[in-house]
């Protein structure tokens, strides 16, 4: 047979889960986490483990066992297979692959099938690191995320995949696996230190930048109540910046990035890089604040921001409390170029094909590029450096 034949296949798969606000998840008291694990109104018993970040259980010291009487107090409906398991949290987890591994085999030793539950209890990083472990036993066991920081809740917790670092990649190695529940509970975010409490911040004032001016007003009008921590101010904050998260995964028409383009990575060509070149001392949030300001400071430069837009940016990032500049965004190579302009190379390679980066054009609205004019970039790289300094 010399022809060729081709069968084209074409699978539409639906895809939904609840993200739940709340406050004390874990009391016995509270239907929530029965609720998600039971939604599809299986008539049986829900069998899960529990994976906490240490850091968060350090803080709260009670939690473990308030998790476990969760459970004994719910034994119609839920099973715990084991006592709750403590990984260890921050950008370490991501950065050992032997964790990954360590957590299949506790799933796999606890004969998790693929109508059990995984929870996952912690930041951002301990959700990519356990949620990838989860995606890769048995091509997928049902992950409830419970996030407990303000980035957590607000971005890395409702989105759609997982990952960790490999050979220097931020992110190298990762699936998409869009969870089977995300419960935020609030009174999680009043143990965060200031660091922490923060890091969200910039990812509200990113997705506002390119996709809502009102949420941005509402952002510059309310900057200060943050590093004081108001606590309502961050709730309101968290819940409209998750609800545009939701919005965009669900409506952009590509969930899991079969394409070049990702608006929300807006500002984080340099963000990433940044992270890395600090050896991660320097918060994921912090990066985001300082590349997103980069990155409007060269939009302006183009024509697509007004000079009074990037004064409201970066006034919102000021009054929140972020430091946005640092030493590491001077560090050059031999060729004379800044280190900081291989983040478009990395970018790239993970994206693949063409270079594809967001830009602001005028506040609440975006459009991608496929070039950086690099002379202008240092140009905005060095009026970064004044902005971030200038009172």
């Amino acid at each position: 047979m010399t022809s060729t034949h081709t069968v084209l296949q074409r699978i539409d798969v639906s895809w939904d889960f609840p993200v739940v606000f709340t406050h004390a998840l874990f009391d016995p008291a509270n239907p929530v986490l029965v609720a998600a694990m039971d939604r599809r109104s299986e008539h049986r018993r829900h069998r899960a483990m529990v994976f906490v970040d240490s850091q968060v259980a350090e803080n709260l010291p009670a939690l473990t066992r308030q998790i476990t009487t969760y459970f004994t107090a719910h034994p119609a409906k839920l099973e715990l297979v084991a006592a709750p398991c403590l990984v260890p949290g921050g950008e370490a987890i991501k950065n050992d692959f032997h964790l990954v591994d360590q957590f299949m085999r506790q799933m796999l030793d606890a004969h998790l099938d693929r109508q059990a539950f995984v929870i996952i209890v912690g930041g951002g990083a301990v959700m990519d690191a356990v949620g990838l472990a989860a995606a890769l036993v048995h091509r997928g066991l049902r992950q409830i995320r419970v996030p407990t920081t303000v980035l957590g809740q607000n971005d890395a917790g409702v989105g759609v995949k997982n990952g960790v670092n490999f050979l220097g990649g931020k992110n190298a190695i990762g699936t998409f696996a869009p969870p089977f529940a995300v419960l935020n509970d609030f009174d999680f975010l009043l143990t965060l230190p200031d660091r922490d409490w923060l890091c969200g911040v910039a990812e509200a004032f990113k997705v506002s930048i390119i996709r809502d001016r009102q949420f941005f007003s509402e952002l510059v009008a309310e900057a200060e109540k943050y590093p004081a921590r108001n606590f309502e101010a961050m709730q309101r904050l968290v819940i409209r910046c998750a609800e545009i998260h939701l919005e965009h995964i669900r409506t952009n028409g590509d969930p899991f990035e079969y394409g070049r383009a990702r608006p929300l990575d807006f500002g984080h060509w340099s963000a990433h890089k940044l992270e890395l070149m600090s050896g991660f001392a320097i918060s994921h949030g912090q990066a985001v604040a300082t590349g997103v300001l980069l990155d409007s400071i060269y939009a302006e430069k183009k024509g697509w921001l007004t000079a009074e837009e990037l004064g409201q940016i970066r006034d919102g990032f000021r009054r929140s409390g972020f430091r946005l500049w640092f030493e590491e965004l001077d560090r050059r190579e031999a060729d004379g170029l800044r280190t900081i302009f291989g983040g478009l190379r990395d970018f790239q390679e993970h994206l693949g094909g063409e270079l594809t980066v967001t830009f602001p054009r005028g506040l609440g609205a975006r459009h991608e590029v496929h070039e950086i004019d690099l002379a202008l970039m240092e140009l905005a790289l060095q009026e970064l450096s004044v902005l971030a300094r200038d009172r």
